[in-house]
């Protein structure tokens, strides 16, 4: 198995302190390097809000896909508690979570080989969540990009879309994760969890591997609004005509990308700075068939972009119309999707026990009486 190594610090014990020496003075003179090895994990999570659509099946699911069947440990998580950061409907996120349960099964996830599991399953993610909050600042939350961005519109900000991040690396390091698939707007997200678990190993001792991001720049930069071809696909953009969702019908499919936005110019070629409507349909294509832009232009040389159009539409359908069956059948079968959440979850608590407990008993939490000599208090 591949492994990761790393160079910490451990607390030795073999150490006479002068007990007038301050905290980081004990600290300064009782640490040791030594070499950590971990296991190569690799670790991701996806909302349960909204369809998914095209753009996260190609530039994350399939990378999913491709992972578990590496041979690593891989674990997929559907974070439901990052989706109540925003007032949301119960009900709707009770179906939601089946709804993504399905949709990526029917893609591909296998359980057999991979973890997935409902994050709210594992209670020690907000714990763990807890303990690295308090070891970060309000100034470093304050500059991430997402928070600014989902905030910029609100009157009152709930405190859990300001901290989400920190759930997010609590996440991760909960499972010592040492690879993260993530999109580019992700990055920085990932680099505070590197940053805390950096934190926590020199304060505490060498407990986390500095996390690498993994990024499915391909796909995920490249499928952009069919609205605004200047914006990625996203399901939380209002306009439901701007992405292709897994579920949607044929027949919805096709006016979607009949109504998608090109421009004046008839001839189909591929050319993203100047033409990035046209380009964004021509990705699509290349991404869904594996043929080069080059050669998909190729052949649709004597076409305008409205007839292109009606082409790209048959390739789409026809590559999610056995997608959007089995997400179907799927979701008729809900004592199924329940036990493979619930087998998910309990694989993924033995993972997180382990590490959670060394936290504990670093940080403190731990009462480990058995065996040491006991403290003999007096009242004066």
């Amino acid at each position: 198995m591949l492994r990761i190594v790393r160079y910490g610090v451990f607390i030795s014990h073999s150490w006479n302190i002068n007990v007038n020496h301050n905290a980081r003075s004990i600290r300064s003179f009782s640490r040791k390097l030594v070499k950590t090895e971990y296991s190569r994990r690799i670790f991701s999570g996806i909302q349960p809000t909204g369809n998914v659509h095209l753009g996260n099946y190609l530039g994350a699911i399939q990378k999913w896909v491709e992972l578990q069947n590496s041979e690593k440990i891989v674990i997929w998580s559907i974070v439901d508690m990052h989706s109540i950061t925003l007032p949301h409907d119960p009900v709707t996120l009770k179906d939601n979570i089946f709804k993504v349960t399905a949709t990526l099964l029917a893609c591909g996830i296998d359980p057999q080989k991979s973890i997935l599991f409902q994050q709210s399953d594992v209670s020690m993610h907000s714990e763990l969540c807890w303990i690295l909050g308090c070891i970060t600042t309000m100034a470093r939350l304050g500059h991430l990009p997402q928070f600014k961005e989902k905030s910029e519109n609100l009157k009152n900000i709930p405190l859990g879309l300001y901290i989400y991040p920190v759930l997010q690396a609590a996440d991760i390091l909960l499972y010592r994760a040492t690879d993260v698939p993530v999109g580019q707007d992700q990055a920085q997200h990932i680099q505070l969890a590197q940053d805390l678990a950096n934190s926590f190993n020199k304060r505490y001792g060498d407990t986390f591997p500095i996390p690498r991001t993994l990024i499915c720049d391909d796909a995920s930069k490249r499928i952009k609004s069919l609205r605004d071809p200047l914006k990625k696909m996203s399901k939380s953009d209002k306009d439901f005509k701007s992405r292709l969702d897994l579920t949607d019908k044929p027949d919805v499919l096709l006016e979607k990308v009949k109504k998608a936005v090109t421009d004046f110019t008839s001839e189909v070629y591929y050319e993203p700075e100047t033409r990035p409507g046209v380009s964004n349909l021509i990705a699509i294509h290349s991404l869904l068939t594996g043929k080069s832009p080059e050669e998909i232009c190729k052949d649709a040389q004597g076409l305008d972009t409205g007839k292109y159009k009606l082409v790209l539409a048959d390739v789409i359908i026809q590559k999610l119309r056995p997608i959007r069956e089995e997400i179907f059948r799927l979701l008729n079968e809900q004592l199924y999707l329940d036990e493979v959440l619930k087998i998910g979850s309990q694989k993924a608590m033995e993972l997180a026990f382990h590490c959670y407990s060394d936290v504990k008993n670093k940080i403190g939490f731990e009462r480990n009486v058995a065996g040491k000599e006991k403290t003999k208090y007096f009242v004066h």
